[in-house]
């Protein structure tokens, strides 16, 4: 596994070639970006947007959290920095599309799933169990349909997904872009075992994307 100094050899490579490749294109960059989608991950370090979607720089606007969930709007609360970066890349941005990607293997899930952290102080487990119990409604329901087996977790890493998006549409600005046709909410999942990228129609359901 990469430490830092193997790190600092990956960005003195990227100097020498993809930033070396690429000097055009971040030459436009430094006055500003304007990529039309937003992406929604985990912070899961197997699955970068940018890498499973081959992007170029300023592509994709992205934000990754434990379990790529979006919390519905609220105005109380501590600090907002999913629906900060939301907001900017919605109002600000203008992106035309929000893709929220969960993925197989979620520790976050596994974690919701057991509620192994149910009960645990701030900084021991706490932070973790507040943010997960964003899906606490869907578990119980997955949970009494398919038990906390195997096929469970597979439905409440999906669920993470819908889970998202229908938060996302708590918020004033997106209905309303929505509505308007200048925004589009689509739900994506990756399989790490095979890498495959699913897809979520409009009925929830997902598909294999088209290879």
């Amino acid at each position: 596994m990469a430490d830092f100094n193997q790190l600092l050899s990956g960005y003195q490579r990227f100097r020498r070639e993809g930033w070396a490749r690429e000097r055009s294109r971040w030459a436009e960059l430094k006055e500003g970006q304007s990529p039309a989608v937003m992406v929604i991950a985990c912070s899961d370090s197997r699955v970068d947007p940018a890498q499973i979607f081959d992007t170029s720089p300023g592509e994709i606007f992205v934000v990754r959290n434990v379990a790529n969930l979006v919390p519905p709007f609220e105005l109380g609360g501590g600090r907002h920095g999913v629906s900060a970066a939301l907001e900017f890349a919605v109002t600000q941005i203008e992106v035309g599309e929000v893709v929220v990607m969960g993925h197989g293997s979620c520790g976050g899930v596994a974690a919701a799933m057991s509620q192994r952290f149910r009960g645990a102080a701030p900084g021991e487990g706490g932070f973790i169990d507040h943010w997960m119990d964003l899906l606490d409604e869907a578990r119980e329901r997955i949970v009494a349909e398919h038990g906390e087996g195997p096929a469970a977790i597979r439905e409440l890493e999906l669920e993470t997904v819908r889970v998202s998006i229908a938060n996302l549409r708590t918020f004033p600005c997106i209905p309303e872009r929505e509505a308007a046709g200048t925004l589009r909410l689509r739900g994506a999942y990756f399989a790490i075992a095979d890498g495959v990228l699913y897809l979520m129609d409009d009925d929830g359901q997902f598909a294999p994307a088209p290879v």
